[in-house]
């Protein structure tokens, strides 16, 4: 291929304005200098795309395409998909059952949003089947899907990302994209972000790359593999989600025809066993758990470590005051020192106003303990959550008195 060549590695860090970007990347086969002809084998001329989230003024990538990706041949009725609000408001500690949500066979019926808000959506699904004929793209926010059960491969545009327990995905919006599951049992916890997800600010230099204080590197994260160039006419349906609808989208060529791209914008994979969690002397507070942020609200992550190591230490998390955040936690696997009877895929839901602390006893327990084996995804918003209907469906409603003596 003249005036092409192929990159399989990481290059430089981005930035843009100091705000920290993905490293850069490419896959396949790419133009010497952008917006240049890139010709095909046959002469004619390879259709390249820029993919942003921000516009032209954040980081992007270049996608070179065997066919332009703007050839829509029909169009399908739309429907909404707006979550169902049940509580718009409260005050009192809530808990959900989470693998009581049903399986579905089919993606992205199955998934069943929770607790919302203008910042972010909380999701859980347990799909049974992969999507075959038809593929999704959220033009509204970025996706971090965290694989709870399950295992398989994320095919997009840009190749493939292999998944399996405790991996995080995450997908930037507008990525067109399918999901194939090895077996039926898959369950899922889905964030979508309407704002940028980035890696939080104080982890990096002004340059983006990861510093070393950090609690994971580059070297943990996953980009795409394996490059698939579909060269194929026909009917191509994309369920794209925008402002709470669904539209279904006919395109004439695979979407998944691109030959190489380049550049800072694309989905990744990030394992949370990978991990490394900071300890101290005395209990760390839950900013030093922290993997992503976005606008008003951060994800966290709670893996197993040693406890604090000071003589008179008190493992087990002292009250807060919570006043300014809802605080979620997803509970993955593990004994849960500071809380009675959890069980695996619990949400519990501690709203701002109220302080959370450690169930009664669980101080005295924790005492003298040497190492938790928990595992748990949070996420603390600074904007309230609503309830829908599907989270009312699976409440524990005996959790709020779960305190007294």
């Amino acid at each position: 291929m003249p005036n092409a060549h192929c990159l399989h590695a990481y290059l430089v860090p981005c930035t843009f304005n100091d705000f920290p970007m993905a490293y850069y990347f490419s896959l396949g086969k790419v133009p010497h200098k952008r917006h240049t002809q890139f010709h095909k084998p046959d002469g004619g001329l390879y259709s390249e795309q820029l993919f942003s989230t921000e516009g032209f003024s954040s980081d992007y990538s270049l996608l070179y395409h065997c066919h332009p990706p703007t050839q829509i041949i029909r169009t399908a009725p739309q429907y909404s998909v707006v979550p169902q609000i049940a509580e718009e408001k409260m005050l009192q500690h809530r808990s959900f059952e989470g693998f009581q949500v049903k399986p579905e066979k089919e993606y992205l019926l199955s998934r069943k949003p929770m607790l919302v808000n203008n910042d972010c959506h909380i999701s859980l699904a347990a799909p049974q089947q992969s999507m075959e004929d038809r593929f999704f793209k959220n033009t509204d926010a970025d996706e971090v899907i965290f694989i709870h059960e399950g295992s398989g491969v994320l095919k997009t545009q840009y190749g493939n990302l292999k998944f399996g327990y405790g991996d995080y995905l995450v997908v930037p919006r507008g990525t067109i994209y399918q999901i194939h599951f090895d077996t039926a049992d898959n369950r899922l916890f889905i964030v979508e972000s309407f704002s940028p997800i980035r890696f939080p600010k104080r982890y990096q230099s002004k340059y983006g790359q990861l510093l070393e204080h950090a609690p994971f590197c580059e070297r943990d994260l996953r980009p795409p593999t394996d490059l698939e160039t579909h060269d194929e006419t026909g009917d191509f349906l994309i369920q794209a989600k925008k402002k709470g609808m669904m539209y279904g989208l006919h395109y004439a060529h695979h979407p998944f025809d691109v030959i190489g791209w380049d550049g800072c914008c694309y989905p990744y994979a990030f394992s949370i066993h990978d991990f490394e969690p900071i300890t101290g002397r005395v209990h760390q507070p839950p900013p030093v758990h922290q993997t992503f942020e976005a606008h008003n609200f951060v994800i966290c992550s709670f893996v197993p470590r040693l406890y604090d190591y000071h003589p008179d230490a008190i493992p087990a998390p002292y009250n807060h005051s919570n006043i300014d955040s809802d605080e979620v936690l997803y509970y993955v696997d593990g004994d849960f020192m500071s809380r009675k009877n959890v069980t695996r895929g619990m949400i519990t839901l501690h709203p701002a106003g109220i302080p959370p602390g450690p169930h009664p006893g669980a101080v005295e327990k924790s005492i003298g303990k040497k190492e938790t084996h928990e595992l748990a995804v949070m996420v603390d918003t600074l904007h309230p959550l609503m309830l829908t209907t599907h989270a009312l469906d699976i409440e524990n409603r005996d959790y709020v008195m779960s305190w007294a003596e």
